[in-house]
């Protein structure tokens, strides 16, 4: 089998798999939508009805969260670069992550749907930290590693005002390395 008739092979399984994974979390097999999807489970998320809402992914239901919006992000990688939405900005972005990994050229890497990392930023205050910093504020934003150590929730629990149940530790392990 050549690499082309090997491609087509795996991407057919490749569409029974997303096919299977959009019929549990009911929206396409996109990383954005299964890490809202999970996120939703383990957090007590009620996403938006819209997956197209802008800036906003769903409210906190529970916990010391409730009634908090929140934007989700999964990224393959802990690259220090966050996707910034500032109209519609969300009170907190909840970001998933794989492996630490500094932001590279992608050619002959893999960046697998793993949770290695979880942060929890309160928004208007990294902002306002960001701006204050010259700092552009959008897609891509750069982040020094001290915002990301301070929100990190997952698996070293820096950021206090999200205190994750052994449940949650449970389900999280679920989805790393």
């Amino acid at each position: 089998m050549n690499e082309l008739e090997r491609l087509a092979d795996l991407l057919t399984k490749r569409r029974q798999m997303d096919s299977d994974i959009s019929s549990i979390i009911r929206r396409p097999s996109l990383p954005s939508h299964i890490g809202e999807f999970i996120a939703s489970r383990i957090f007590g998320i009620k996403l938006e009805v819209s997956a197209t809402a802008k800036g906003i992914d769903g409210v906190f239901i529970e916990g010391t969260m409730k009634g908090k919006t929140v934007n989700v992000k999964l990224y393959g990688k802990q690259e220090g670069i966050l996707d910034i939405t500032t109209h519609s900005l969300a009170d907190y972005y909840l970001v998933l992550t794989g492996p630490k990994s500094p932001p590279v050229t992608s050619r002959g890497a893999t960046r697998p749907l793993v949770i290695d990392h979880v942060y929890l930023f309160e928004m208007r205050t990294l902002v306002k930290s960001l701006t204050n910093r010259n700092l552009k504020i959008g897609t891509a934003t750069s982040g020094a590693k001290d915002y990301w150590d301070q929100a990190e929730i997952y698996p070293d629990q820096n950021n206090k005002e999200l205190i994750l149940t052994e449940e949650q530790l449970r389900q999280l392990r679920l989805f790393g390395t």
